[in-house]
């Protein structure tokens, strides 16, 4: 229970922004709702109001946690509409990004570790050329850069694919393309680095001296490696969705951190609030799955003590 303690933190400081910040929040939304209104005093009161500005520090905190069990995250103070349906809608969004980004990922990372596959299943690894500089300078890439690029080349130059929107399939495969390809990249290198280590295990030279296929030592290979790039793998997932802040505001994907770096600029708290817990609460969810996918990979072994995550 531990771990959820700096996100309560986190989400009690953003439910006091309008008392820590210089800005006043009342202004930020009626330029938000009217830009051409003017700021008048009795307007701008009667915004705090409508907002329980008015009242005490925790006042807007207690009235968003205190709808939150029964399903309600309060209202948006620009639009007016419910949050939750919108960060539902925004949420759904972001995951099918996030799972078209991780199969991009798994390919690149499969590109990248086939040639220590094959060789390893050949049994020559002591003939393992270095891996080269194209892996680790597209792991280097941030993901704005990445995602300008091909929004610019590939979506407007060229036209193969379009470069704006969320309308459908192939609207999905630029975004995805420039949050995988950099994680994938990374992850394949990293597992790169540690296959040749399990080949040279016990089990592996027991099962070589036995004859055993060098395809299927290979696939053993593999998964025996595998569980130790789970906590990154999680780490990656984790940063897909601050990668994702820049590719969907690149692409113009109506997902959760377009949702949520709008609401932080226009000062909209419920939405801020409820988006900053969906991240948690996903960030969450994703640690949880890699410590529990760990065990399946290992099997018997794991549980008998030959082998270790």
């Amino acid at each position: 229970m531990w771990r959820f303690a700096p996100v309560a933190a986190l989400i009690c400081v953003i439910g006091l922004l309008p008392r820590l910040t210089d800005t006043d929040p009342a202004l930020t939304v009626l330029k938000a709702r009217s830009a051409e209104r003017d700021p008048d005093p009795e307007v701008l009161a009667a915004i705090r109001a409508e907002l329980g500005l008015d009242g005490s520090w925790w006042s807007p905190l207690g009235q968003w946690l205190g709808g939150l069990p029964r399903g309600d995250a309060g209202t948006s103070w620009v639009s007016g509409a419910p949050v939750l349906p919108s960060v539902l809608s925004a949420l759904g969004a972001s995951l099918l990004l996030m799972a078209g980004a991780l199969l991009v990922a798994a390919v690149t990372a499969a590109a990248v570790c086939s040639r220590t596959l094959v060789l390893g299943a050949r049994r020559r690894l002591a003939h393992r050329p270095r891996a080269g500089g194209l892996s680790a300078a597209l792991a280097a890439l941030p993901e704005f850069l990445t995602a300008s690029v091909l929004a610019g080349v590939v979506g407007v130059q060229l036209g193969w694919l379009p470069a704006l929107g969320w309308y459908g399939p192939r609207w999905l495969v630029l975004p995805a393309l420039a949050l995988g390809l950099p994680a994938g990249a990374l992850l394949g290198r990293l597992l790169d680095d540690a296959l040749p280590g399990a080949f040279t295990e016990p089990w592996a030279r027991a099962a070589t001296a036995r004859g055993v296929p060098g395809r299927r030592i290979a696939r053993h290979a593999l998964r025996r490696c595998l569980p130790g790039l789970l906590p990154n793998l999680g780490l990656f997932v984790v940063g897909l969705t601050g990668g994702a802040v820049a590719v969907e505001q690149i692409f113009d994907i109506p997902g959760l951190g377009r949702l949520t770096l709008r609401a932080a600029i226009a000062q909209d708290l419920p939405v801020l609030q409820t988006g900053i817990l969906a991240l948690a609460l996903l960030a969450a969810a994703v640690g949880v799955l890699t410590r529990a996918a760990a065990r399946p990979l290992l099997g018997p072994a794991l549980r008998d003590g030959a082998l270790t995550t």
